[in-house]
């Protein structure tokens, strides 16, 4: 069973911290050389692949995989031959990824004296893609926006995830790196960060850390 911290020895209750460019990272090394060869500058599929227009409804898990892939090829083959916008679109979609070893561990500390909540705008495929990075056991909650139809930074997700734990909003940190959703957390009374590096999430435990907190009791 999790000891968890008392509610007030820490200065939060609960860590809510989003997925992707904070524990997960893609290699979109293969797209690049792709983008290279027809002549596009490099991140152009991305670009494409997250404008709001295509990734949004995915995010909302109101289109399917295969549709949202093919949005991403319709769009590109308007500036390359479709054969290699399928190409392309196919590779985006099929980028390997890994976990940051650093964030992780953190995170597994953290867990073992207070809740550690997913808050991610996602595919609903996720639960697969973190079963193969092995962090099914990261978290005690996941807030997928694409399962509950909401994505940040709209309130509604940051609530759900402090009543998924049944924590107050001005007891929580939240963690992202986008400083729009580190600012609607904010606003509702969160305490929050936006995450460039660990050392970032390292200086936001500190209070815990420095006191020994995350050390496992024997």
């Amino acid at each position: 069973m999790t000891a968890y911290l008392s509610p007030g020895t820490a200065p939060f209750d609960a860590v809510l911290c989003d997925v992707d460019g904070v524990i997960r990272y893609y290699d979109h090394s293969e797209v690049a050389c792709l983008e290279r060869a027809v002549g596009l500058r490099e991140g152009a599929t991305a670009g494409i692949a997250f404008a709001p227009e295509n990734d949004l409804p995915l995010l909302l898990g109101q289109i399917s995989r295969e549709q949202w892939v093919a949005s991403i090829a319709a769009t590109l083959a308007k500036r390359v031959p479709e054969s290699e916008a399928h190409a392309l679109a196919a590779a985006f979609d099929g980028a390997g990824f890994r976990a940051d070893a650093a964030v992780v561990g953190m995170l597994r500390q953290v867990r073992a004296h207070c809740p550690v909540v997913l808050v991610t705008n996602a595919t609903v495929w996720l639960d697969e893609d973190l079963a193969l990075l092995g962090l099914t056991d990261l978290a005690d909650h996941v807030i997928n926006s694409s399962l509950v139809g909401v994505a940040k930074p709209d309130r509604r997700i940051f609530e759900l995830a402090a009543d998924r734990v049944g924590a107050a909003a001005d007891r929580c940190l939240f963690v992202d790196d986008l400083q729009e959703n580190v600012d609607a957390a904010i606003r509702l009374g969160m305490q929050g960060i936006v995450y460039r590096a660990p050392a970032d999430l390292r200086v936001a435990l500190s209070p815990i850390l420095s006191n020994g907190a995350l050390t496992p009791p024997e």
